[in-house]
């Protein structure tokens, strides 16, 4: 099967079963989703969906979190992953947003990466998620659900590689739902430790599933 093939059958059943493609993430502006974001790595959207409520509330603006204390924050997201560095964080993109730009999110990438706790990732979801750029963000499910299907090569074992070889091939106009779907679909299908193979529709253009049938056809021999 060609490539180009491969990436079509994908995301025209992608697009078919998540119609609706967006963040699972709880936000109201661009700064919530920032904030939301930079708790996300390596953690739950259901989990950071119960602390930001409370943290929004208190925090409401880049001018309210830019002049809090470590241990106003702190409490407020301890039940997130690395809670110390995140406060810290968090703290000091807000100062940055009043700093230097106006207690405004900026939306490029360049600029966003400047922000403490502040990666590629998280600013490809920025600017994917709030102005539909089509940049996209690597996360441990994108990274193995493109690998599994074949929809980038075996040499490509770092995100940026993966990154590079999904803006390729996806087209412009998609990318920002196509990095959805993908995450989506690894969360709730292509599961990391048991894959929901027999509900997915993908089965005739997955390299991972083709590889699993032909190990079971081999044992059986």
């Amino acid at each position: 099967m060609k490539l180009a093939e491969r990436y079509d059958t994908t995301l025209s059943w992608l697009n078919e079963q998540i119609p609706i493609a967006e963040t699972e993430l709880s936000y109201e502006n661009p700064f919530q989703l920032l904030v939301a974001v930079i708790l996300s790595a390596q953690c739950t959207d259901k989990r950071v969906n119960m602390v930001t409520p409370a943290l929004f509330k208190k925090f409401p603006t880049p001018d309210k979190l830019a002049v809090a204390s470590f241990d106003e924050v702190f409490p407020l997201i301890r039940s997130i992953s690395y809670p110390n560095n995140k406060s810290k964080h968090l703290i000091g993109m807000a100062i940055l947003l009043m700093e230097k730009f106006n207690g405004e999110v900026p939306l490029t990438v360049a600029e966003l990466i400047q922000l403490p706790g502040v990666g590629r990732k998280t600013a490809n979801v920025i600017t994917s998620v709030i102005d539909q750029q089509p940049n996209m963000a690597v996360d441990t499910h994108v990274f193995r659900v493109s690998k599994r299907i074949g929809l980038v090569t075996p040499r490509a074992t770092t995100p940026l590689a993966v990154e590079k070889q999904l803006i390729k091939h996806i087209p412009r106009d998609s990318v920002h739902k196509a990095h959805h779907w993908l995450i989506l679909h690894g969360r709730y299908v292509c599961l990391a430790r048991n894959p929901k193979c027999g509900e997915c529709g993908l089965q005739e253009v997955c390299k991972y599933y083709q590889s699993s049938l032909k190990k079971k056809s081999t044992t059986r021999r």
